[in-house]
Formats: structure tokens, sequence, C-alpha cells
């Protein structure tokens, strides 16, 4: 077939993908209106209390909390805070707008249109209060009641999904056996999973081919993030940036008294990864990012909605794009997936296991099953969407202030986050190593290889020794 040709065969798949996606979209849009009444109508029947959601428009009334409380915006060492009589704070700055400000459906965008072509042509955006509504109704409700109990109705309710000890994430920890005569531990090492994931992605892979000699010097720590595995998911939260953080220096570096540290982690892993080593530049030793969502934000854009268009194209092929764009985009399309999912997930685990005649390990299943829709739809915006703008102020830090080694590992054939991710933190990190895995994907380059991990992993912490 000649060049020509295949460019004319290229740009007929393109045009017949974005017809297709426009009307598959078009339904979801509608889809997605009806959902939006009967989630409300559902929620209030069961909860006794209307639920907030960021379909809403902003209304006169979201100029004060639901106890009657007063929202005030100020300026507090730089940073943007609202706050409330009898409230807690939320900085401004953890919210992605990706969460309240994104394009219409393809129905608002056609309705505004036919009401006001100019104000169409300009670009319709829906900008929603119910953002602080939330906040306040729940963590920083001025009443003090629990409006929305934890978990929710449309949740698991099992002991996994709901531990007894909410203050603190759920960590795997291997150490050196106490008093076995061997060499004091000198170091730890965290691992970090990726989004809809767990510390099984480590503990069931990775972990179990770490030599007994590395071992024996260092204390190895997967954690479960907030909202997933066997960690806490409170529904009065917001999972921004800072809360995922601080619940693993509450559960890891503080109650293990960690003091020296390498950072292993996954795909939006990588980001909290960034954003501790920047928080403990002295303490970490070597950062290893597999996968990174690092989307350098052309000058002129808006980093949030430049990420959101870049990760969920609305297009349906491929099939990976169509699934960030649904769990992206669709608020109440996605909490339906989560209620099939994983409210029922121990069904669904034992029909995998009945199906596989228990020979197939489901560890990435339990991992994928075991979070709540509060948990998944605001991680994947407050810190996707939302870290767009400070990544950048992260890596600059981690070349200019970090003496740590920096290595990334990317598959060729990772289709969600493409390998130009990799080699962006290169360019702004000169001194990082990228190892592109050829024939893997965004799973494989650690699922079916972790035995080569392993081993490259501990050539990266003995190089810090």
């Amino acid at each position: 077939m000649g060049a020509a040709a295949r460019s004319a065969l290229a740009s007929a798949g393109r045009a017949a993908n974005e017809a297709v996606s426009f009307v598959v979209f078009l339904l979801l849009d509608a889809l997605e209106a009806l959902l939006c009444v009967a989630y409300r109508v559902a929620d209030y029947v069961a909860e006794g209390a209307w639920r907030p959601c960021y379909c809403a428009r902003p209304s006169p009334a979201s100029s004060s909390g639901p106890a009657g409380g007063k929202i005030v915006v100020s300026e507090r060492g730089g940073s943007k805070v609202v706050s409330m009589l009898s409230a807690t704070r939320l900085h401004l700055e953890d919210i992605s707008d990706t969460l309240y400000a994104r394009r219409r459906s393809v129905l608002a965008v056609a309705g505004a249109a036919f009401s006001s072509p100019r104000r169409a042509a300009a670009g319709v955006t829906v900008h929603s209060a119910p953002i602080v509504q939330m906040m306040l109704r729940g963590k920083a409700g001025g009443d003090g009641s629990n409006k929305y109990p934890s978990p929710r109705w449309s949740d698991c309710h099992c002991a996994n999904c709901n531990p007894a000890d909410t203050g603190r994430l759920f960590v795997h920890v291997e150490a050196p056996p106490a008093g076995d005569g061997g060499v004091a531990t000198e170091e730890d090492v965290l691992f970090i999973h990726g989004f809809i994931s767990s510390s099984g992605f480590w503990t069931q892979t990775v972990l179990p081919h770490v030599s007994p000699e590395a071992r024996s010097r260092r204390r190895l720590f997967a954690v479960d993030l907030l909202g997933f595995g066997r960690s806490p998911k409170p529904a009065d939260s917001l999972y921004t940036l800072r809360e995922h953080v601080e619940m693993i220096e509450r559960s890891v570096i503080e109650r293990h008294g960690v003091k020296s540290f390498h950072i292993v982690a996954h795909s939006l892993g990588s980001i909290l990864a960034l954003a501790l080593a920047v928080r403990y530049p002295a303490a970490v030793k070597s950062l290893t990012l597999v996968a990174p969502p690092y989307f350098p934000v052309p000058r002129g854009e808006v980093g949030t909605q430049y990420v959101l268009r870049t990760v969920a194209p609305r297009r349906v092929w491929p099939a990976i794009a169509f699934g960030a764009s649904v769990a992206c985009w669709y608020e109440h399309l996605s909490r339906t997936v989560s209620i099939v999912l994983c409210k029922h997930h121990r069904l669904w685990e034992l029909a995998f296991r009945v199906f596989t005649l228990y020979r197939v390990r489901t560890y990435l299943m339990d991992g994928f099953f075991c979070h709540t829709h509060i948990a998944s739809w605001h991680t994947l915006h407050n810190i996707i969407c939302g870290s767009a703008g400070k990544i950048d102020g992260w890596l600059e830090v981690v070349r200019d202030q970090l003496a740590c080694d920096v290595t990334v590992y990317h598959g060729s054939d990772d289709e969600l986050l493409p390998v130009q991710c990799s080699h962006a933190v290169k360019a702004k990190v000169p001194r990082a190593q990228v190892r592109v895995i050829d024939g893997k994907d965004h799973v494989t380059i650690v699922v079916g290889r972790q035995k080569d991990l392993a081993r490259e992993l501990e050539e990266i912490w003995d190089r810090r020794r």
C-alpha cells in the first residue's frame, strides 16, 4: 500500500472515529442528565438529604453554607482560603477547576447555540457552586452533623472496604526480623500505586522478588492510598493532593519513624511521589517513577483543562481513551459503574475465581474494585488534572535542590499515558534516566517483568548507599 493510500485510510479512520464519538457521547450526555435526577432522588430517599453534584448551576444561596454560615474567601500566606463560622478551612488551590468548570455536554452546547449563537461561539462552560457546598455540608459542616454517612448507600459495606481505623492508611510492611543478628536497617522504600489500584500492585509483583540481602537493610512499605484498597474511604473528603500526602506522612513517615527512604511509584502515584520528594528533600535517596502522567502545558493553555482534554479526549477509540473519558466527564455514569462493580466486588471476585478454576491471582481485580466513586472521581480530577500547574515546579526543585537519583520507566505500548510523558520528565530533569521497555503497556511495565524490575530497583537503591 502506498503512502498516499495509507494517509487517506488514516484520515478516513479519524473521521469515522470523530463521527461515532459524536453520536456516542451525545447519548452519554443524555444518559448523564437522567442519572443526575435519579441519584438526587435516591440519595434523598436513602440518606434524608440532597447531595450536591457538579452538574448543578450556581445560585444566590451558594454564598451561604448549609448551617447558614457565611463563606469568606481571603488571602493567607499567599493561599486562597475559604472559611466559615465554626468550619474548617478549605484551600481553594487544592481543588481542580475541572470538577466544576468544563465544557458542557453536546446537548447543552446545542441549546445555547439555538438561544444565543454569540454565547455559544464564545465557548460554553459549566461553573458549579457545589464544590464549596459539598465541603461545608460534609467535612466542614457548620453544625457538625454527619449528613453523609460513610459508607454511603451506594458503597460497599464490607470490613475490608471500611477499616475500623479511619485515621490512617492501610500499610503493608516488610521489615527484617528483629534480633536476627543481621545488618541494622539503613533506609526504607516506599511503594505508591496508581489510580484505582492498591498496594497489591506491588506486594504481589515486585516485593516477593526483592533479594534477602536487600531486605536485610531496608524496610519495605506499600500503601493503599486514601479511598482505595483497605484504606479509609470517607464520604466527606475531596481527596485532594494535600489529603493524600498528609495521610501518607501520618501512616508511614511519622508512624514508623522513617528518616531516609527511596520512593517507587506508578502512574498517578508518581505525582504524590514528586510532592513527597519536594517535601522531604534531604530524606529522599532515589525517585523511581513508572509511567508518570506529566503533560507539559503549552503557553496560553489552562493547565487543568489541557490535561483533562489530553487524558480524556471524548473519543471511543482507543478503548482506554473511551474509558478515561467516561471516568473524567461523567460524574453520575461513573458512579453507576462503581455501584455495579465496586459495591458488589466480592461477588465479582468470587465469580472470577470460579470461572478460572482458582488458577488466576486476582490482586489486580481486587485493587480495581475496592474503591468508592467519591474517591475515584475526586482523586482523578484533583490529582491528575489539578496538579497540572504544580508538577513543573516540583520537577525544578528535584532538578535544582535534590541530589537523589531519578529513574523513569515507561512501556512503549502505553496507550493511556504516552511515552512522551517520560521524555518530558527527562527534558525537565536532565539527570533522569529514562528506560523505555519495548512491548509493554501501562500495566505490563510492572506486571510480567517484576523479577527484572526488582533487580533493577536494587541496583538503584545500592547506588545511593
